[in-house]
Formats: structure tokens, C-alpha cells, sequence
């Protein structure tokens, strides 16, 4: 098989796109960094170059390979998201493994002028909606804290009028007594920028002896 110029650019185009886009998440210490995203755009293009070669020679229908590419990196997407102490993590990242898959598919197709500005379009979303959002304080979730303190009707009450003072909406309680100790579980929910301020404050209190998030 003849290895033309143009696979080598088409090619090229891909390890900027991923390299551009994993450079982004690589900055945040995500679980699918600048060689997982590089790799995956090279890959895909290399597929789609593949698939487009043997369908030109009659060896397969292109089709059935991008189609391939795609069912694959779904499982890899779903590698990234994981369950962590009550909140579902690691979505954002499998959305980017995904369409970093789809512009590597769109280099190794030629489309240039495609790729390029779909890329523009991520790197929007992923940086300048980042900041949007906690502008707007539309960024929620759900967490669950576990609180050890001393035993104490006071405390319990006290740590329950936090949460509602920080507008986070209590959905669950739990409460364990350990000798002098208790152990209040609460899962809340609301805006990143209210959970940290939350923690914070949970940080401070001196007498609480122990917090887990």
C-alpha cells in the first residue's frame, strides 16, 4: 500500500487537534490527558484513512469502520466516568474523548476547514463556559458529607443550619453514635461555588474533628 503526502498531513492536523484539546484537560489533571486525547485523534484518523483506502480498492464498506471507531471510543468514554463519594464524576471528559474521536475522523477525511473549527467551537465550551457557569452558579451537584464531631443535640442542629444557610438543599441524614462521638452523614445538593464555600467553613470549625466529601 502506497503511503501518500496527504495521509501524513491529514494525520498531522489530528495530533494538533488532540494535542490542543488534551493540553486543555491535561491543565485540570483529568484521567484523559494530552497523550490519551493525542492518541485518540491520531487513531481515529488513521481508521478513517484506513476505512476510505479499503473502500476506494472494494475491500469493505467504509461505513462499517467509522461506525467501528465510534462504538469503541464509547467504551473508552465510559472508562472516565466514575461514581466518587456520591457524585458522578468524570462526564465532561468522556464528552471530550468522544469528540476528540470525531475530529480525529474528520482530519483523517480531509476536512480541514471542519475539524479546525469544530475545535475552535470545544475549546470554547470547555474553557470560556467553564467560567460562565460559575458566574452563574448553574454548575450543581450532589454531595455527601460525613461529619465527626461530639456527641451533641446543639451540634447536630448547628450542622444542619449550615447547610441551609449555604442555600444547599438537604436531601438526606444519617446519624451514628460512637461513644462521645457522632457521626452526621448529610447529602446535599447545590452550586460548586456553594459547596466550597461549605467546605471552607466546615474546615474552620475547630469543633469538628473529622470531615469527609
Amino acid at each position: 500500500m502506497v503511503f501518500y503526502p496527504e495521509d501524513f498531513y491529514r494525520l498531522v492536523v489530528a495530533l494538533v487537534i488532540g494535542g490542543i484539546i488534551g493540553a486543555e484537560r491535561e491543565r485540570h489533571k483529568k484521567a484523559a490527558g494530552l497523550r490519551t486525547l493525542i492518541l485518540i485523534s491520531v487513531g481515529s484518523a488513521l481508521f478513517t484513512i484506513l476505512s476510505l483506502r479499503f473502500g476506494l480498492n472494494g475491500m469493505t464498506d467504509s461505513s462499517r469502520i467509522a461506525a467501528s471507531v465510534v462504538s469503541g471510543i464509547g467504551f473508552l468514554g465510559a472508562g472516565v466516568i466514575l461514581e466518587e463519594r456520591g457524585r458522578v464524576a468524570g462526564l465532561t471528559t468522556a464528552a471530550t474523548v468522544w469528540l476528540t474521536a470525531a475530529l480525529g475522523m474528520a482530519a483523517g477525511a480531509g476536512e480541514y476547514f471542519l475539524a479546525v473549527g469544530t475545535t475552535a467551537i470545544s475549546i470554547i465550551v470547555l474553557i470560556l463556559f467553564t467560567r460562565f457557569e460559575e458566574y452563574l452558579e448553574i454548575s450543581s451537584e450532589t454531595r455527601t458529607y460525613q461529619i465527626t464531631t461530639k456527641t451533641s443535640w446543639e451540634k447536630y442542629k448547628e450542622l444542619k443550619s449550615l447547610f441551609k444557610d449555604h442555600n444547599l438543599a438537604i436531601q438526606d441524614i444519617k446519624q451514628e453514635k460512637n461513644e462521645d462521638e457522632m457521626v452526621c452523614t448529610f447529602e446535599v445538593y447545590g452550586t460548586s461555588k456553594k459547596h466550597d464555600k461549605l467546605v471552607q467553613k466546615l474546615l474552620g470549625d475547630k469543633a469538628i474533628k473529622e470531615v469527609w466529601f
